[in-house]
């Protein structure tokens, strides 16, 4: 049965069922809703484990590493400058190969300030070496909590996970969800026994000094163990449909691809929208459709070569900018079709940013101006879109 509840407490509720043996936090705007709720199941007796409260991110992450390093399971979460501030820990997590999972509520980094939704935090930390899934709204965030655990566990992965959802558009958005069952989430979700542990009676380390004889192996090792986290993210995906009925399509999912001459690509909330603008252009005959990424960390280039292989345009739309160049979906997907026998124009649009609005009617001035590339041909591959002149 469905309830209707706040994002955040369905996330905090999928982290219960999950039973993590050790909790770390620290609040910050949007993400604090999650984390409150934590605390209060753990008072309240509805969750046992150890909830730690430290004094900044850093330490969050920090305290984390032990307790995993230890054969806890762990869980924190964070945003934006949170984020930020977790960077050195990040790549601490990854290189000890400890599957701590991580809710990343998305909110738009300083300066200026604000408090507001887009994607550049967790973009800025794409190369850390982290998996990381984008959530189109709060059910599917919640039924990622899960599904990141057994993938990030599994040992022939042992690598962190992010589960990425839009801050306010999603933590504080009240909509109609299915809870997880906790009796079916311990059927598919083993406990988690790690074959290397820190243990006194077993002493071994972890992080250790490596000098250049060693160094590229390890480095090494972490790519092959994401590279197998692409199909690991697709049989857990399947896996937990078959278990819970509710498919979001392992890598990537597609939206009205089947004679799409303008393919949109995006990730996020904003998935929603593009699919009722999509539904409205379709009734007016305009061929448009979308790939949405859902795993942009490992990303799924084959998965995407196939979807794309017979668009005329491709379009991405995203909530990050890369100063200097342009965003990195556009980017990593310009890499993606550059040695492919494919030849598609493709432009990119850096949109939504600090929490600015992407609506239907912009979703359709961008799909217009795409159009325009399949006979004029492109004029610019990247735009910030929707900058107002009287603000400059």
């Amino acid at each position: 049965m469905k309830k209707v509840v706040e994002g955040s407490y369905g996330i905090a509720d999928a982290v219960r069922c999950c039973s993590p043996d050790v909790i770390s936090v620290y609040p910050i705007t949007p993400q604090t809703h999650i984390v409150e709720h934590l605390s209060e199941f753990v008072a309240d007796g509805k969750l046992d484990c150890q909830y730690i409260n430290v004094e900044s991110e850093f330490s969050s992450l920090s305290s984390l590493i032990g307790a995993s390093a230890a054969g806890a399971r762990t869980y924190t979460s964070t945003t934006s400058q949170g984020l930020a501030l977790m960077f050195e820990v990040l790549f601490n997590v990854s290189g000890m190969r400890l599957p701590i999972v991580m809710t990343t509520v998305n909110r738009a980094l300083s300066a200026p300030l604000s408090i507001w939704n887009d994607q550049q935090d967790a973009m800025a930390a794409r190369e850390a070496g982290w998996i990381q899934i984008y959530a189109e709204n709060v059910q599917e965030a919640m039924d990622l909590t899960p599904q990141l655990y057994k993938i990030s566990e599994d040992p022939k992965i042992l690598t962190p996970s992010m589960a990425c959802m839009d801050g306010f558009i999603l933590t504080h958005v009240y909509e109609p969800v299915e809870f997880l069952d906790i009796e079916k989430v311990r059927e598919f979700l083993p406990p988690y026994r790690p074959e290397d542990v820190l243990d006194p009676k077993d002493p071994k380390t972890f992080g250790a000094f490596a000098d250049p004889s060693w160094f590229t192996e390890f480095k090494y090792l972490q790519y092959q163990a994401m590279e197998r986290a692409k199909k690991k993210i697709a049989l857990v995906s399947k896996e937990f449909e078959e278990v819970f009925g509710r498919g979001y399509g392992g890598l990537i999912d597609t939206y009205s691809m089947e004679d799409a001459e303008v393919a949109l690509v995006t990730m996020g909330s904003v998935v929603g929208t593009v699919k009722e603008a999509i539904d409205g252009l379709r009734s007016e005959g305009v061929k448009v459709g979308l790939v949405k990424i859902r795993s942009y960390r490992p990303f799924p280039e084959e998965e995407l070569k196939e979807a794309l292989k017979d668009a005329e345009v491709i379009v991405t739309i995203e909530k990050d900018v890369s100063m200097g160049y342009e965003s990195a979906l556009l980017t990593d997907l310009k890499g993606a079709f550059y040695n492919s026998p494919i030849r598609v124009p493709i432009v990119g649009f850096a949109a939504g940013l600090g929490g600015r609005d992407i609506g239907v009617k912009q979703i359709r001035r961008i799909v217009e101006r795409a159009s325009k590339v399949r006979g004029a041909g492109i004029e610019a591959e990247f735009e910030i879109f929707d900058v107002k002149p009287e603000c400059l």
